[in-house]
């Protein structure tokens, strides 16, 4: 792609405009370690919710989504859409009580929930090892997707391509340690706009190089008998006798894989950078607020100009060996030159988004979650700033690293991945089960790790074959859940001061704190459970309503497209009338 002068004077102002935001929020950022993490908890929910959306568009994105559909064509996104009803209970269930807990990290729970060495060991082993290797292996993936962006893009070499990532690994990491979350935040919501404002300019211009929507799905038809036994490209629900989701594996992931999986940015109940977002909000509202508005725009808006330039690609450039770079090879040859360095700063954005929230996150479980923790209890708000500020640059440093050597962490990323299955009940269930201890969470950690690893390395099952995938989940998590079952009941529970000041602070619903309410009457619990669960499956409703009315309505199927979209309108109006009447926090009598 050749780039003008005008094209690298937009890039430039991309940049600067971030740095300015880094240098705008330096004060507030290094005025406590709650500013730096948490922006002093007073972050409103719009500001909250775009930055969780943003966060989760990283450089690679479209890629991605470009590539699961010339597998299984739209309805190749189950592998992510079944996360829905995950989503939705975090807004519904969880949202409030995180908000509640008080804590700076997600970790941080651990020792407000349980007592003793088993909380320290959860506390400080997840700080390490989600910090460092998991987030690093990301921060490595992220980088490695937009070192291939740019080699196609600009037609670079390789080592240029990654001299590149480093330089911009180095301007996030500057802006991350200058301005905490509140630049990250603010450069996200930035970020977004540009983002989304390419992605849907390069969707029309996609459809318009194939002859319009109507000649678009003419010319899928054809491409449909070449595909075999695997249903139209055009199909929302995948046909179920295909070799990449037969019902067996589709049953899975709308089923089981939901709720019973943990993986980084879609934890049962919340987790890692979401939970960080919603305790960075102004309060339970607008914690719930931030969180709704990340699902529907995560699901519902961002989408459908990924995948129209995704069946776009699927003509213009059939029988790719590596399909998912159909969506660069699109905008290389359709996009005006006139977009080119907006686009080129999109990209860039996707990729900073992702970078600074990493950073931020992992760096927030070493210094809260370890080292304050552990090794300097009782140093000043600045010490802890300044050991952030260093442990931001110790991931950046890290992974860089890991970028280098990828291809042969790969694998062992398969496998870390797969060893959260079955851990998600224990994750859920523990806001709202007295009985569950530390020893449930360690146990769990522990049977799904054997379990999943077992059947991959010794009775050789692979992830990456559908039907095997779906055995590894059913019993993983069927083996994991008997385990955390048997150590609840077998080791004691936590003690009662434990558990009654978690029920103080949190105010969990009573039907699985009974005995606890009794030594504590004076709490009002919430009483909202049957609400929630309504809301919640209005939530489902709405969210699938708009996703798919949207993408009825853009193939030009109006009657189906009108009557989706009104199932979710009113799904949503359901939502806002109940919490509306309920003042949009917990209800207590």
């Amino acid at each position: 792609m050749r780039l003008t002068v005008v094209d690298w004077a937009v890039v430039a102002a991309y940049f600067a405009f971030n740095l300015a935001i880094g240098f705008y929020y330096k004060s507030r950022a290094g005025s406590s370690v709650s500013e730096f993490f948490l922006s002093g908890r007073n972050v409103p929910w719009w500001l909250a919710g775009t930055s969780m959306v943003a966060t989760t568009f990283a450089a690679d994105t479209p890629l991605a989504v470009t590539g699961m559909v010339a597998v299984g064509g739209i309805a190749g996104n189950w592998l992510w859409w079944c996360f829905v009803a995950s989503g939705m209970m975090t807004v519904f269930f969880y949202a409030r009580l995180w908000r509640r807990s008080g804590v700076m990290t997600d970790i941080e729970f651990c020792e407000i929930r349980y007592s003793g060495r088993p909380a320290a060991f959860l506390r400080g082993f997840r700080a390490l090892y989600l910090g460092i290797p998991i987030n690093c292996i990301i921060l490595g993936w992220v980088n490695k997707a937009m070192v291939d962006i740019l080699m196609l893009v600009l037609g670079v070499s390789k080592i240029q391509a990654l001299g590149i990532v480093i330089g911009m690994i180095a301007l996030t990491s500057f802006i991350s340690t200058l301005s905490g979350l509140w630049g990250v935040l603010v450069t996200d919501l930035f970020q977004f706009v540009i983002k989304m404002s390419m992605v849907i300019a390069l969707a029309v211009f996609a459809v318009r190089a194939v002859g319009g929507i109507d000649q678009m799905k003419t010319k899928l038809l054809v491409l449909d008998a070449a595909r075999g036994n695997q249903g139209s490209v055009l199909n929302f629900i995948p046909d179920l006798n295909s070799a990449w989701m037969p019902l067996i594996t589709f049953l899975v992931y709308i089923s089981l894989n939901w709720w019973a999986t943990w993986y980084p940015g879609a934890e049962p109940g919340g987790g890692g950078y979401i939970a960080q977002r919603m305790f960075s909000a102004k309060d339970e509202k607008h914690s719930l607020l931030a969180t709704l508005w990340f699902n529907i725009a995560h699901y519902a808006l961002r989408p459908w100009p990924w995948i129209l330039v995704a069946l776009a690609s699927l003509i213009l450039y059939p029988g790719l060996e590596k399909p998912e770079t159909g969506y660069i090879r699109v905008m290389i040859a359709y996009l005006p030159p006139s977009l080119r360095g907006l686009m080129i700063a999109a990209f860039a954005a996707a990729y900073m988004s992702t970078i600074a929230t990493q950073l931020n996150w992992g760096a927030s479980y070493l210094v809260n979650d370890f080292y304050r923790r552990f090794l300097k209890p009782s140093e000043s708000d600045r010490h802890y700033v300044a050991a952030s500020q260093a442990a931001t640059v110790l991931l950046t440093l890290v992974s860089a690293v890991v970028t280098f050597y990828l291809d042969s962490i790969a694998g062992a990323w398969k496998l870390l991945v797969v060893t959260g299955a079955g851990t998600g009940s224990v994750l859920l269930l523990r806001w709202y089960w007295w009985r569950i201890n530390a020893w449930s969470e360690v146990s769990s950690m522990i049977a799904a790790s054997a379990v999943s690893l077992s059947l991959q390395t010794i009775w050789k099952l692979d992830t990456d074959k559908p039907v095997e995938f779906a055995w590894i989940m059913i019993i993983t998590v069927a083996i994991t859940t008997v385990v955390w079952l048997a150590a609840t009941y077998l080791t004691r529970p936590e003690p009662d001061e434990v558990l009654i000041s978690f029920y103080a602070r949190t105010r969990p619903s009573a039907a699985g704190w009974r005995r606890i309410a009794r030594l504590k009457p004076e709490v009002q619990p919430s009483r909202d459970g049957l609400s929630n669960l309504v809301d919640w499956i209005a939530g489902c409703v709405l969210i699938y309503g708009m996703l798919f009315g949207t993408g009825k309505l853009l193939l030009h199927e109006t009657a189906s497209g009108v009557a989706l979209m009104a199932a979710g309108l009113i799904a949503g109006a359901v939502i806002y009338w109940d919490l509306s009447r309920r003042g949009w926090s917990a209800v207590v009598d």
